[in-house]
């Protein structure tokens, strides 16, 4: 009999897949996704570049019809709500102006910001960037809107800076101005806090595209709400008219009950610091403190929705 060797072929090694990395709902992760966007500059400053172009393709003057679009109906707002209000279109005209072209920039952060993530669905699937690149990209592009809106405000400002009648110059002259109130000092350096005032605006608005751009991508009926409650806001903020009005017509007609209300409305907050310092006005610090209370509370709720919801935006959209 022949003995039979068995032969031990050694089996291939099987290397077993690694378990994907748990997405745990951790503050950590979605500071981390914060920090990378940030870090990703070169990606969301193209991208937003890119959308203004995209828009204004094959026009002769490019993005510069937002300035003309936003020149046409300051100037046409402003001839006629002068006259409505009896004020001097020379101290009027700055007042509307400014205030358009910051409500502009609150309209588009709001309305684009709550599609941000609908509206980049190819790229959140296809390209695996961080959640707050498209917040970003969002809220640059709308730093380039009022970037060229800007260009009214500087216009304005040489035409009325040395005016013919002193009383209605924006140029510096000696003038006391209550807080919160409409009047027309002249500009001095205190037109500096409108840096921090911006600063402030911008925060706000990224976390305000950050948080409604989640719950909008779960719930679709959310943006229709929010648009309804936008228009109702503009009416409701000192824009085209100065509160000042609303005073004196509430101390002959009885609705200065409205007062409360309107300086309630956090919108009016965000304009008194942006607005009142580009034309020489003070600022209470009631507005300083609201304004700085929202924007902490607003980034706390936007990480909140980020740390639970972070992972599922891919899916929603």
């Amino acid at each position: 009999m022949h003995a039979t060797s068995t032969v031990h072929v050694a089996e291939p090694e099987v290397s077993m897949p690694m378990p994907p990395a748990s997405d745990r709902k951790t503050f950590s992760r979605a500071i981390a996704d914060i920090k990378e966007g940030l870090a990703a500059r070169e990606l969301w400053t193209h991208l937003g570049w890119q959308d203004i172009k995209q828009r204004y393709r094959r026009s002769v003057i490019g993005p510069f019809w937002i300035t003309i679009s936003q020149a046409v109906i300051a100037l046409g707002l402003g001839l006629l709500y002068s006259q409505l209000f009896n004020l001097p279109i020379q101290v009027f005209l700055p007042y509307i102006s400014t205030g358009f072209i910051i409500w502009g920039f609150i309209q588009g952060c709001l309305s684009e910001g709550m599609e941000t993530f609908i509206a980049n669905e190819g790229m959140i699937k296809q390209l695996p960037a961080p959640l707050s690149v498209y917040v970003l990209r969002t809220v640059w592009r709308q730093t380039l809107m009022l970037a060229h809106n800007m260009v009214v405000y500087f216009v304005l400002l040489i035409i009325f800076f040395n005016a013919l009648d002193d009383q209605y110059s924006l140029g510096t002259k000696d003038g006391a101005c209550v807080p919160d109130k409409f009047c027309h000092p002249g500009l001095s350096w205190n037109i500096l806090l409108a840096i921090p005032g911006f600063l402030l605006l911008g925060l706000t608005a990224c976390w305000a595209a950050l948080l409604l751009g989640i719950i909008s991508t779960r719930f679709r009926d959310i943006p229709q709400v929010i648009n309804s409650l936008i228009q109702l806001m503009f009416y409701g903020t000192p824009i085209v008219w100065p509160v000042d009005q609303l005073e004196a017509g509430g101390a002959r007609d009885g609705v200065s009950w409205a007062l409360p209300f309107i300086k309630a409305n956090p919108l009016y907050h965000y304009m008194q610091v942006t607005r009142a310092p580009l034309l020489g006005q003070a600022v209470s610090w009631t507005s300083w403190v609201v304004v700085g209370g929202l924007t902490i509370v607003g980034w706390g709720l936007a990480l909140v929705a980020m740390r639970n919801y972070r992972s599922r935006v891919s899916y929603w959209v």
